[in-house]
C-alpha cells in the first residue's frame, strides 16, 4: 500500500514513523518531507500548500492513501481536491477546516451553540479597535483571525500593549492578510491542555492530552513560539475535567459542524483552558499540532492507518483506540533567534540511535543534514514515570549539536509538580 503525507515538519516526521509501523504500507512519500526524514520516507519536491501538484504527483504515483496535516493545504481544500481525483485522505474539508482559518468564523460557532469560550469582539477595521482596547478589561488577548504558523496571538498587559497589538496586527502587517480580520478577546488565566481527537462526524475519539510550551525561554519567559517542548499526558486534565469537556466541549463542537452542514472528519485539536469557571476553548484547529503529535503518537497503542482510514469512511466507533499507560516528553532544538531571526546551514551531529528524533527543520547538504528553519528537531522518549520520561528526552537531546543551538531546560517541571513527581 503506498501513503502520502503532505507536511514538511517534525508533526509529520512523527506522523510518517507511526505509520510505518504498519506492514501493509510498501511505501510512503512525503510532500515535501524534509532533509532529516529521507530514512524513513520518499520526499518528494511538491510544496505542501500545492494542492494540483499534489493531487497529480498522487495520481501518477498510485497512492492509495493520504494524510494531509498541515493547515494551509487544508483549508485551501487538499482534501476535496483528492477525493475528487478518487484518493481518499485523512483530514477535514476545505468547509470544515475554516474552524481554523478563520478565528472569527470558530468564536461565533461556539457563541451560537454555547460552547465555553472567552468572551470577545471582532473588527475589520483598525480605527473600532483601537477604540475598544481603550476601554475593554485588561490584560486582554489580540489574535489575527486567519492562519498564522500559530503565531498571531499577542497578549497585551496594558493599554499601550493593547494599542501595539492592533498596529502590529491590522496596520504592520506582520501577519499578511491574516491580520485583515482581529479578534480580541477576555484574558484566561488557568493551566492550558491540549487535547487532540479523532473524529468522523458521528464519534469523537480524544487522543492523550498534552501541555505544550510556547515561550520562547526558560520559566516561561520570552517571545511566543510555535511550541519548544511537550509532555502528555496533562496531569491538570483530570478524568472529571475529561468528562465534562466531551459532554459540553467535545461533543457539541462536533454536532455544531454538522449543524452547519460542514462535518469535520479527521484530527480535531482542542486547545483549553481550565479556568476557576470551568474548561474554555482557547482555540480550535483542524488538525494535528506540533509537537503535540510528538509526545502523543508515540503513546498510541493502535494502528494509526487502521484509525485513519476507519475516520474518512466514517466507522470510527467500529475500531479499539488504545493508549499506553506511559509518560512521553518532547524537548525541541531550535536555532539561535528563533522565533525572530536566524541562520540556516549549520552541520547537525546526530547519534546512530535517532530513535524519539523527530526531524522538522532540516535540510541536506553533501550528504550531511543541516539546519534549515527555526525548529530544527523534536526529541521525544517515553518511560513509565514522566520525570524518567523527561530525564530521558534530555540525554537524548545531548547526543545532538549545532552551531547555536537553542532549547528550555525546564520541559515537563509544572507538569512534574502538578503530578507530584518531581
Amino acid at each position: 500500500m503506498k501513503i502520502a503525507v503532505i507536511g514538511s515538519g517534525g508533526r509529520e516526521h512523527a506522523v510518517i514513523k507511526k505509520l510505518r509501523e504498519n506492514s501493509s504500507i510498501t511505501e510512503i512519500y512525503a510532500l515535501p518531507g524534509n532533509g532529516g526524514m529521507t530514512k524513513d520516507a520518499v520526499c518528494v519536491p511538491v510544496a505542501a500548500t500545492d494542492v494540483p501538484g499534489a493531487v497529480q504527483f498522487c495520481k501518477e504515483h498510485g497512492v492509495d492513501y493520504a494524510v494531509v496535516t498541515p493547515d494551509d493545504p487544508l483549508v485551501l481544500g487538499m482534501v476535496d481536491a483528492l477525493a475528487e481525483a478518487g484518493i481518499p485522505a485523512f483530514g477535514p474539508s476545505k468547509a470544515a477546516a475554516e474552524i481554523e482559518g478563520s478565528k472569527a468564523f470558530a468564536k461565533n460557532l461556539m457563541k451560537k451553540y454555547h460552547i465555553p469560550t472567552a468572551s470577545y469582539e471582532i473588527f475589520t477595521d483598525p480605527s473600532a479597535a483601537y477604540a475598544y482596547v481603550e476601554t475593554c478589561p485588561i490584560p486582554v488577548v489580540l489574535k489575527a483571525s486567519g492562519l498564522a504558523l500559530g503565531k498571531g496571538v499577542l497578549i497585551a498587559m496594558t493599554r499601550e500593549e493593547a494599542r501595539e497589538a492592533v498596529h502590529t496586527i491590522m496596520e504592520e502587517r506582520k501577519f499578511g492578510k491574516s491580520g485583515d480580520e482581529i479578534v480580541i478577546e477576555e484574558f484566561l488565566e488557568g493551566p492550558e491542555v491540549s487535547v487532540l481527537s479523532f473524529t468522523d462526524g458521528k464519534t469523537l475519539v480524544p487522543m492523550v492530552s498534552s501541555m505544550d510550551h510556547k515561550r520562547a525561554l526558560d520559566g516561561d519567559q520570552g517571545l511566543n513560539t510555535g511550541g519548544m517542548g511537550t509532555v502528555a499526558p496533562n496531569p491538570y486534565y483530570t478524568e472529571e475535567i475529561a468528562k465534562q469537556c466531551m459532554e459540553e466541549i467535545f461533543l457539541p463542537t462536533m454536532e455544531a459542524m454538522n449543524s452547519e452542514g460542514r462535518t469535520f472528519k479527521g484530527c480535531l485539536y482542542f486547545g483549553l483552558m481550565l479556568t476557576k469557571d470551568g474548561p474554555k476553548v482557547i482555540e480550535y484547529n483542524c488538525r494535528f499540532g506540533d509537537p503535540e503529535t510528538q509526545v502523543v503518537l508515540p503513546l498510541l497503542d493502535s494502528d494509526l492507518l487502521t484509525i485513519m482510514q476507519a475516520v474518512t469512511e466514517e466507522r470510527l466507533s467500529q475500531v479499539p483506540v488504545k493508549w499506553k499507560k506511559e509518560w512521553a516528553a518532547c524537548v525541541v532544538l531550535a536555532s539561535g533567534g528563533y522565533p525572530e531571526h536566524y541562520e540556516k546551514g549549520y552541520p547537525i551531529t546526530l547519534p546512530e540511535d535517532q530513535e524519539g528524533i523527530y526531524m522538522a527543520g532540516v535540510g541536506e547538504k553533501d550528504g550531511v543534514p543541516v539546519t534549515n528553519g527555526g525548529r530544527v528537531l523534536g526529541v521525544t522518549q517515553t518511560a513509565p514515570t514522566l520525570k524518567e520520561a523527561i530525564e530521558r528526552a534530555y540525554q537524548k537531546a545531548g547526543t545532538i549539536s549545532f552551531q547555536d543551538m537553542h532549547f528550555r531546560h525546564d520541559i515537563g517541571q509544572r507538569a512534574l509538580k502538578a503530578c507530584g513527581q518531581n
